[in-house]
């Protein structure tokens, strides 16, 4: 068979893709599990979602609900952490604990064959950790010491900084999830024992489920298993106000550094907002994809960088909206000039061609979403998370296909305030200074925590 190669291929027909259905129980002890019944392969995927991530650590000890993570595993109901860590091996499961700003999360996967054990070993680590003074001590070192590392990365610091900058003191989201090394300092093994029994509640949880057990077996082990989770809850009050920026960069200090991050953006809304999918095809199209004005600006124009994109990042309560890069010293103040230009140019307007080109990428990659077992259990807990409506994957597409071009144009004019806009920068300061002074931006520099020096 021959092809003429000259002619691009057309679509026969349009895509139809059917998302999985999502079917919510209650167990006994109050626990809401999310289950799919599916059965291509014999595996079975799970996640734990617990409201206990670092949004809820104290103001001196930062930190604390990522070393709760870290220690959790590290021995359960007389088992330490390497007789856990071979049972689960021999059975080919994976088990992982891992916490971000909302929540600490407990996950497992493995063959179905062997998952009454697995979940056995899940539940031991979930209801019976040791908490051990010797283990706590041992991760507490690990950890102290990955901050000391990141202090050498400018990719990190760039983002931890902006955070804190966006935010201020005040919002529990504008600190780093793995803390300070003075407050992670400062953290004893009853900080972590009190966190645990504070937070690890079947009324402060979720449990997402994915694979090729019927319901009513899969309900049955879940019971037997969980039944002693029922520890009791007090939902606590937290701040989520943002200190509200005027125009400004702010430099923190690297000497010797021969590039700069640079990071601009500011506070947005929630992940539930009415203009979500006006917002995604505005960014698609601004700094989102490969083929994005910014991108192409700066990498194929202009050649300052590998690659540059933008992003609205959410949390439960809040969300930012980020542009963000690495660039040569020299070119500092060129690149950033570009990055204004296209976030105010956008607002001038879109074209009919840039908004199918968004909508075609997004909706045809919609789908590759659910290929794993992994994806789907990602994608429903953050629809939980984000408190989605029930028809959200559904109507993912058809919302997608709808949105006009005057509300992508409006959503470019109304999500970003330029007056508001801020822009972190890591890198030399002799080297990088006197190339933004033009900008018409105040300069501020900052220290390691995002703190202004005076």
């Amino acid at each position: 068979m021959s092809f003429d190669r000259t002619q691009k291929p057309v679509p026969t027909a349009n895509l139809e893709f059917i998302p999985p259905v999502i079917e919510e129980i209650k167990l006994n002890n109050g626990l809401r599990v999310f289950y799919l019944y599916k059965d291509k392969l014999p595996l079975i995927r799970l996640n734990l979602m617990i409201d206990a991530g670092s949004k809820y650590d104290p103001g001196d000890k930062k930190g604390l609900a990522y070393l709760t993570s870290l220690v959790l595993d590290e021995g359960a109901d007389g088992l330490n952490a390497l007789e856990l860590s071979d049972e689960f091996d021999l059975l080919g499961s994976n088990f992982n604990v891992s916490t971000d700003n909302d929540s600490i999360n407990l996950s497992l996967q493995c063959l179905t064959e062997n998952f009454e054990r697995s979940f056995e070993l899940f539940s031991k680590v979930l209801l019976n950790p040791s908490f051990n003074e010797d283990d706590f001590n041992r991760e507490k070192k690990k950890l102290i010491t990955q901050i000391l590392q990141s202090k050498d990365e400018p990719e990190y610091l760039a983002d931890q900084i902006f955070d804190k900058i966006i935010f201020g003191a005040s919002n529990q989201y504008s600190f780093p999830v793995i803390g300070y090394e003075d407050s992670v300092n400062s953290i004893n093994l009853n900080d972590i024992i009190n966190h645990y029994n504070n937070f690890f509640s079947p009324s402060n949880s979720f449990l997402v489920i994915v694979g090729n057990t019927p319901r009513e077996q899969l309900m049955l082990l879940l019971n037997k298993y969980l039944i002693g989770f029922t520890n009791s809850f007090t939902k606590q009050q937290l701040s989520f106000n943002s200190t509200s920026q005027r125009k400004k960069i702010f430099i923190y200090n690297k000497p010797g550094s021969v590039q700069t991050e640079i990071r601009v953006g500011q506070v947005t809304q929630k992940r539930n907002n009415k203009e979500y999918f006006q917002k995604l095809m505005f960014n698609a199209i601004l700094g989102g994809q490969f083929t994005s004005r910014i991108n192409l600006n700066l990498r194929e124009r202009n050649g300052y960088t590998y690659g540059a994109t933008s992003r609205f990042q959410y949390f439960k309560e809040t969300g930012f909206f980020q542009v963000a890069t690495s660039v040569a010293a020299e070119n500092t103040g060129k690149a950033l000039n570009e990055i204004l230009f296209e976030i105010s140019n956008i607002k001038t307007g879109i074209t009919d061609q840039e908004l199918e080109f968004a909508k075609s990428s997004i909706t045809k990659k919609f789908p590759m979403n659910f290929e794993t077992y992994r994806q789907i259990v990602s994608n429903v807990s953050g629809k939980i998370l984000y408190d989605l409506p029930d028809d959200y994957f559904e109507t993912y597409i058809d919302k997608i296909n709808h949105v006009s071009k005057i509300e992508v144009e409006q959503a470019a004019r109304t999500s970003i305030n330029d007056a508001e806009l801020v822009v972190v920068l890591v890198g030399d300061k002799n080297l990088i200074e006197d190339k933004i002074n033009n900008l018409g931006f105040d300069i501020t520099e900052v220290d390691i925590n995002g703190e202004i020096i005076n």
